[in-house]
């Protein structure tokens, strides 16, 4: 998921300002031990994030807990399947709220079977065939039952949202992620808590699972399935899409109380959820116009969960000297910045070539902007899968192929006949020229800005900055045919939502749902070599650790660092950092409670 842009969640923000990317905390217990056959990836990531600390007292009802957003981030999209410019982390945190996922993963990408809609999984040794289980107790807060109906209505709307002619808002981001929808050849209802789900080829089974089966969230039928057709049917969803009040049907810990744009987003606990119950009174998403006044209102007690900018960290005693505890946590993503390859960009033909990219990538000081910028809370990135935290997904044997090297980068571009005139790099009629767009609101992300635009111009790459809020971020981005950017930086990918299982055809495919128009054969077909079934699971990390070198070479986006998200809760707040689950990006909200003191 993107933190800015869509996919994987899209997350497409600042990586030093990530809300509860910043949460770290140990798991809750994992139920995935049952008669389906294993739907844990033995490939799984081993949490390294420190637990944090919670209260052993008993949870008092009572209380409200006012969450800081990012800066300048509005909550703009509220059904559980999202199009690409508002596929957020932050609408997907709000949403999973309201809406129980079909597979909960837990912080080391085991299932959660508890919380989840689906109660086991199984499949055949082909990887063509799989047997979704509902567990029965998930109740509609109306007293309707989750049903293998609700799962078809919601692969139904997929197709449907799916299809590159779909009305606006749509098409559906998760579209050609994990198979979905046109390497499906059926879904069906066995009965009321079994669907049966059948491939027209072999997969990789637990790929399938962690990026097919899990864009499943199952949707109220009985609710919203009101129009006679489907196309009807999806044009009404649309259009309801931003209204949170539209979800007067969830099955979900919470249920909707008002939304006020730029201002906050208010939800109550759902008295008939089935899962364990939140006895707080209310949690509010409030909207921040700056990392500034964030703080000030962490520092007033108007805001009693947040988050510290590194820039910010001379601030940290007059936050804990009051109680508060701040807590680094590392989310298992990738952040970089984007090149405009669309089609229709000026800016293609000189981003297509691999030593554009290398010259710009040596140009990235990303250790010295760890350091100094991130005051050490940061990890420089060098390829599709991050270092921190530790997975088995990192090939141990691969190395930084493009460290920070000015002199190298200009002289690659000079061999390829590029000459600087009047300070710039031009080539004919092309110059090195470019306007990029960053995440506005914290000081962090400008500074990082403003440091790769002073070394890109000893490269001769003339930058022009340009702040924009978050929420024009990820739309701009996410338009193939927005031409008014040529480099952007400040979004990332969190492997959660449609994606948990590393294979970047998300991102990086030349059909990708959450590209920027990067096109490769020999990538393509070394992703489509990582989603299919071997024999041997060393087989399998074979073929990715090829996939995964390759994309480290080739830079389909810029690397650039994995910040370590601060979070900071009141001393009468508890349970945020042990349920935070920081390397998916989804924390557990309902166990968060409020003491008087």
């Amino acid at each position: 998921m993107k933190l800015a842009k869509s996919g994987m969640v899209t997350i497409a923000m600042a990586a030093s300002i990530t809300m509860l990317v910043a949460g770290c905390g140990s798991t809750p217990t994992n139920n995935s031990t049952n008669n389906s056959t294993s739907t844990t990836p033995s490939n799984s990531t081993t949490a390294t994030n420190s637990t944090g600390s919670s209260s052993s007292s008993t949870p008092t009802p009572g209380g409200t807990i006012n969450l800081a957003l990012p800066p300048q981030t509005n909550l703009n999209w509220f059904l559980p399947l999202m199009n690409a410019a508002s596929d957020s982390v932050y609408n997907s945190q709000i949403v999973d709220q309201l809406y129980k996922p079909l597979i909960w993963i837990n912080n080391d990408y085991t299932i959660n079977w508890q919380s989840s809609i689906a109660s086991k999984i199984t499949y055949n040794k082909a990887g063509t065939v799989y047997h979704v289980f509902l567990n029965p107790k998930w109740k509609w807060s109306d007293g309707q039952p989750v049903t293998s109906k609700d799962v078809l209505f919601t692969w139904n709307v997929i197709k449907a949202a799916s299809a590159k002619n779909a009305p606006s808002p749509w098409p559906f981001v998760g579209a050609g992620t994990g198979d979905i929808p046109n390497g499906v050849k059926s879904v069906v209802a066995n009965s009321p808590t079994e669907v049966t789900i059948t491939l027209d080829k072999p997969a990789n089974q637990q790929w399938f699972i962690y990026n097919g089966i899990i864009q499943l969230t199952p949707m109220p039928a009985h609710a919203w399935d009101k129009k006679s057709n489907i196309d009807s049917e999806i044009k009404y969803l649309g259009s309801n899409a931003t209204n949170l009040m539209f979800d007067s049907v969830v099955d979900g810990p919470f249920k909707p109380v008002s939304a006020t744009s730029s201002q906050s987003w208010v939800i109550a606990p759902n008295p008939n959820y089935a899962g364990h119950k939140s006895v707080v009174n209310k949690i509010v998403f409030t909207y921040e116009g700056s990392t500034a006044s964030e703080l000030a209102a962490l520092k007033s007690g108007s805001l009693n969960v947040g988050y510290l900018d590194q820039s910010q960290l001379g601030e940290k005693s007059s936050l804990t000297s009051q109680g508060d505890k701040i807590t680094p946590g590392y989310p298992f993503g990738i952040f970089w910045t984007e090149m405009n390859m669309w089609p229709s960009s000026p800016t293609k033909s000189i981003f297509d070539q691999l030593y554009v990219r290398q010259a710009l990538q040596m140009g990235l000081d990303n250790q010295g902007a760890a350091q100094d910028i991130y005051k050490g809370y940061a990890v420089p990135l060098f390829g599709p899968i991050p270092s921190t935290p530790k997975t088995t997904f990192l090939d141990p044997n691969l190395k930084n192929p493009y460290p920070f090297n000015i002199n190298k980068g200009k002289q690659l571009l000079e061999s390829h006949g590029w000459k600087e005139v009047n300070g710039v790099m031009t080539k004919g009629s092309q110059k090195m020229k470019f306007t990029m767009m960053y995440v506005s609101g914290s000081t962090s992300s400008t500074d990082a800005a403003e440091l790769m635009k002073q070394d890109w111009a000893q490269e001769g790459v003339d930058v022009t900055l340009k702040p924009v809020p978050f929420s024009t971020f990820i739309s701009v981005t996410s338009n193939p045919k927005d031409t008014s950017w040529d480099l952007a930086t400040g979004s990332g990918w969190v492997y959660n939502g449609p994606g948990f299982y590393p294979t970047g055809g998300q991102l990086f495919a030349s059909t990708a749902p959450s590209g920027t128009g990067f096109s490769n054969a020999k990538e393509d077909a070394l992703i489509q070599a990582t989603h299919v079934p071997y024999a041997t699971q060393q087989q399998t990390m074979q073929h990715f650790f090829q996939y995964e070198d390759y994309t480290a070479k080739e830079l389909p986006f810029l690397w650039g660092l994995n910040v370590a998200g601060l979070s900071v809760t009141a001393p009468t707040v508890h349970n945020v950092n042990k349920y935070a689950d920081p390397a998916t990006d989804f924390p557990q909200m309902q166990y968060w409670w409020v003491s008087s003191n």
